[in-house]
């Protein structure tokens, strides 16, 4: 099923400022909440919108999403992606008058829970982050990296429950259900609220005693080694998601994210795809031309400069530049050409110039141009 475009499902324009983002969907989550609205089609519409919201309040999906459209947009990110970290807890405790907490707003959890399921979402591990810094070089032809980083695992002592050997019994304030419900009244009415229990912390069970490995949490720490493939044409604030290798949760584990930092060259800028970098010619090589090396990615090679370059000339090496992701389409790389004027002549090479100065002087010649140069350097 096609999607509709976000703006147009919140009523807006492309050029929307964030709080009219924000104005638009809260008047619209007035109208379509479950909780206030019975009418049939309600908690489509109202996922419909949330998820608009979602990714147009965020910078960077906002950014992608203007940039590719729902296809490519949905290639990049799955339904639990775009609503990872989006924020809708105070809007809603602006229309229901709730103090703002872990989005546990409405439908007994968060909207992330309305979307995917509450009891998963809380006892699903937790997203880790880690940052990777690699070279140009790493980051042109691709690398692969062994990251080593800690994370929360399930206690083998215990199997995660906590208790020695296993032994607990069930939880009294919640009667094994692992939440605790709230009735609260409204100006839109009653309103049942329901929370994690916090005597047994969502399990059900109360631990008879506590397990001495991991002291009745039912994780340790542990330390993590992986192998990442980094892919070439990687650039600065791109990210790796690696499926369940964040941390151990009761029902599933989280994802790493592998934040890339690409680190600046002393060779190289980088635009984009392209390269750019500066390479010197003496005075004499740029007037009667020559043949220099100048480096790339794969090695040095050879570069023509003819007769007569001027200081800061571009010379482009076509498709020597950086790797599109997941593709063989590379950019340029682009020398720019500076031509290093002696500072001190001999006399015979002052004479051969005051000669050449003479013989030229009645016409536009070699030696203007030449002039002209090196006036431009001054």
């Amino acid at each position: 099923m096609n999607k509709k475009d976000y703006y147009e499902v919140l009523g807006l324009s492309k050029g929307a400022s964030k709080e009219d983002i924000k104005k638009a969907y809260k008047k619209l989550a007035k109208q379509y909440h479950p909780d206030i609205s019975k009418d049939k089609g309600t908690e489509e519409k109202f996922k419909e919108i949330s998820e608009a919201y979602a990714v147009l309040s965020d910078d960077n999906k906002r950014k992608q999403y203007d940039q590719f459209g729902h296809a490519g947009f949905d290639q990049r990110y799955s339904q639990e992606d775009i609503f990872r970290n989006a924020h809708f807890e105070d809007i809603f405790s602006e229309i229901f008058g709730r103090n703002s907490g872990d989005q546990e707003d409405f439908f007994g959890g968060s909207i992330f829970d309305m979307f995917f399921g509450g009891s998963q979402r809380k006892q699903r591990g937790a997203d880790l982050r880690y940052d990777l810094e690699i070279t140009l070089e790493e980051a042109a032809r691709g690398v692969k990296k062994t990251l080593h980083y800690e994370r929360l695992e399930k206690c083998k002592e215990c199997k995660g429950t906590g208790a020695e050997e296993g032994k607990t019994e069930t939880c009294k304030h919640c009667n094994g259900t692992g939440q605790y419900k709230q009735v609260q009244r409204t100006p839109f009415g009653l309103f049942a609220h329901t929370s994690r229990c916090g005597e047994c912390n969502g399990s059900g069970k109360i631990i008879i005693k506590k397990c001495k490995k991991c002291h009745g949490h039912g994780k340790i720490n542990s330390q993590k080694e992986i192998q990442v493939s980094i892919p070439a044409g990687v650039d600065n604030g791109m990210q790796l998601r690696l499926n369940g290798e964040g941390e151990t949760g009761s029902h599933g584990t989280g994802d790493l994210y592998v934040f890339i930092h690409v680190l600046e060259s002393e060779i190289y800028e980088r635009r984009g795809m392209d390269l750019y970098t500066n390479t010197k010619v003496s005075f004499a090589d740029a007037t009667l031309g020559t043949i220099i090396e100048v480096p790339t990615l794969e090695g040095n090679a050879e570069l023509k400069v003819p007769a007569g370059t001027q200081p800061g000339t571009l010379f482009r090496l076509k498709s020597k530049g950086m790797r599109r992701v997941n593709s063989s389409v590379r950019g340029d790389l682009y020398i720019k050409v500076n031509v290093e004027v002696p500072q001190s002549l001999s006399k015979r090479q002052k004479e051969l110039i005051e000669e050449l100065k003479e013989n030229e002087s009645k016409k536009k010649s070699i030696f203007e141009k030449i002039s002209e140069a090196v006036m431009f350097l001054f």
